[in-house]
């Protein structure tokens, strides 16, 4: 297993919430919701190969969106989409999911709309995004960038980054970062499972939950 192989299962090992209070903790942006699995429960921990695009204004289109990225990413990389959070046209379907899937990419995670779902979950393909909607990309939008810096929400993805996707919501981490957020995610979980083993045992919550403990820090 290569060190980049090992980070991501650590990552993998996390929830969204747990990797969001470690970020918070380092004074980096926290996770954000609303970016939800269109099927299924599954859990994407990968590096970011990002996208951007933008509405198609009656120009040549160029290249069919997509589809240079896919061709260059591959086992550890997630597809991350900038779509400016339209939910009124598709920015993802079911020709590049195959496309994704037989380059053993691990998802996709789109700031927009997807369709073609169900071929989704027929490859077992992950797909997080806003919304469904039928409506094709083909004469309205266009791919502005591949492999820069895009915005999802109010979070700045770079390529490289590592991104964790749960039912919970979607985090970014910064890949300079990686292992210093790790690090706080796993004491967290192991904290946090401690006061749950309190509490189950019968602790009172307050006690168990004191802000000290929560801060990472016990009382004197």
């Amino acid at each position: 297993m290569t060190a980049a192989t090992s980070l991501l299962a650590q990552f993998a090992a996390l929830d969204s919430a747990t990797v969001s209070d470690a970020l918070d903790t380092c004074g980096l942006p926290p996770g954000q919701g609303g970016l939800r699995p269109m099927w299924g429960t599954p859990k994407l921990a990968g590096f970011a190969r990002t996208v951007e695009l933008e509405p198609l204004t009656g120009e040549y289109g160029g290249a069919h969106i997509l589809t240079g990225a896919i061709a260059e990413a591959g086992p550890e990389d997630v597809v991350v989409v900038a779509s400016g959070g339209r939910t009124d046209v598709s920015s993802w379907g079911g020709i590049v999911s195959v496309g994704a899937s037989v380059r053993g990419v691990r998802g996709v995670v789109t700031d927009g709309a997807c369709r073609d779902v169900g071929q989704a979950r027929e490859l077992g393909f992950p797909v997080f995004a806003r919304a469904q909607v039928p409506v094709t990309a083909r004469g309205r939008l266009r791919q502005k960038s591949s492999g820069e810096p895009i915005r999802i929400g109010e979070v700045t993805v770079r390529q490289g980054d590592v991104l964790l996707a749960d039912e919970g919501g979607v985090v970014v981490v910064p890949r300079e970062r990686a292992t210093e957020v790790l690090e706080g995610a796993q004491r967290l979980a192991d904290l946090e499972a401690a006061i749950e083993a309190e509490v189950r045992a019968g602790v009172p919550l307050p006690e168990a939950m004191r802000d000290a403990r929560l801060a990472g820090t016990e009382p004197k």
